[in-house]
């Protein structure tokens, strides 16, 4: 049996996509492992799927000054020897990494083994822990084809972002019915990410009264989020998150409203939803600013930059992408950044086929 060790955490967003390649490896008879940190999201997240699960010791590694930055290089050093350690036992054939900086001592400890690796960069430029794992990778699959441009060209592969296959089976009369909306006025998807989006709900809970004149509005508005002032108001649903009924949502949804991280983005593409962006500007690196951009270049959204956000604009922009959304969704049709689940499992049998 061929085996595999998955790594990659920190957010859900460094997880999610090696969740969706699970079925996959499974029907093409992999033994699947994971390595996380002791108790990051990763371990969490990974618990349910029936996969043996090992915790490293790991660090941030930091371009500014904190004073982790005197003890965290210890735990990489110790995460990257526990690594080893575990990859000696497992003796995978290879590793795929999706990032974070749980995967750097994994990805490193790999290659010092002579085990192939494959990793996933998400956004438009690579980050630091991935930069770090570069030189080492057998590939680098990515998202945006402006990434190509940053990437070694003999290993970068424009693959997209795996999406789990459930989100593409979702139902818009169970979504109605869960929202207790009408099947005869659209509806409006709002998301910001699994932790939600302040400055997004507030823009969108001050445009409802122009919103609802034409929409139904379901929000995911993020944990402890809810507006109970807010909880009765016709033609508008929240939650603080949604599980198993994420995938009626969608199915249910016109249009959405959402932040730009990468996997949420390439969710929208892959399921074809004409989307409004609004990229997290204040306190991030500008990749949710980049992966806006190019989704705009390419005809897949209309982004809003958050400090221009009245009532109004928002509205006016809402009105645009639901009147012109067939050609958005026509240009979804035609991305060679779908289909990313065949693309890197391929990807991956054919590095093991060759080791």
């Amino acid at each position: 049996m061929k085996r595999i060790v998955l790594t990659g955490g920190g957010t859900a967003g460094h997880v999610t996509p090696n969740i969706a390649l699970l079925p996959t490896l499974k029907k093409l008879d992999y033994d699947i492992h994971y390595i996380g940190s002791y108790e990051g999201i990763e371990k969490k997240l990974i618990e349910d799927f029936d996969i043996p699960y090992y915790g490293i010791s790991t660090g941030k590694l930091r371009r500014y000054f904190d004073v982790k930055n005197f003890s965290d290089p210890f735990r990489v050093v110790k995460g990257f020897s526990e690594a080893k350690k575990i990859l000696k036992e497992i003796k995978p054939d290879i590793v795929f990494s999706k990032g974070g900086f749980v995967s750097v001592p994994v990805v490193r400890a790999a290659a010092a083994l002579k085990i192939p690796c494959i990793i996933h960069e998400s956004d438009m430029t690579p980050g630091l822990a991935n930069k770090l794992c570069i030189p080492v990778a057998e590939k680098i699959c990515c998202n945006f084809p402006e990434t190509l441009l940053n990437l070694p060209e003999d290993k970068a592969v424009l693959t997209g972002s795996p999406i789990r296959e459930e989100l593409k089976q979702g139902s818009r009369l169970a979504g109605l019915e869960f929202c207790g909306f009408s099947a005869n006025l659209p509806v409006i998807m709002v998301i910001g990410g699994s932790l939600g989006a302040a400055n997004v709900n507030k823009a969108v809970r001050d445009a409802l009264p122009m919103l609802l004149e034409d929409f139904q509005v379901v929000h995911i508005c993020g944990q402890g989020k809810v507006d109970n002032l807010l909880l009765t108001t016709k033609g508008y649903k929240q939650f603080e998150y949604v599980k198993s009924e994420l995938k009626d949502l969608f199915a249910m949804a016109d249009v959405v409203i959402s932040r730009a991280g990468a996997n949420a983005i390439c969710e929208l593409l892959a399921l074809k939803k004409p989307n409004l962006l609004i990229p997290l500007s204040a306190g991030s690196r500008g990749d949710q600013i980049l992966n806006a951009k190019s989704f705009e270049s390419q005809g897949f959204s209309i982004v809003l930059d958050e400090d221009d956000i009245t009532e109004k604009l928002l509205t006016d922009k809402v009105h645009e992408l639901y009147f012109t959304r067939h050609s958005y969704i026509e240009n979804m049709e035609k991305s060679n950044q779908l289909g990313s689940i065949q693309t890197i499992t391929n990807l991956i049998e054919s590095v093991v086929e060759k080791k």
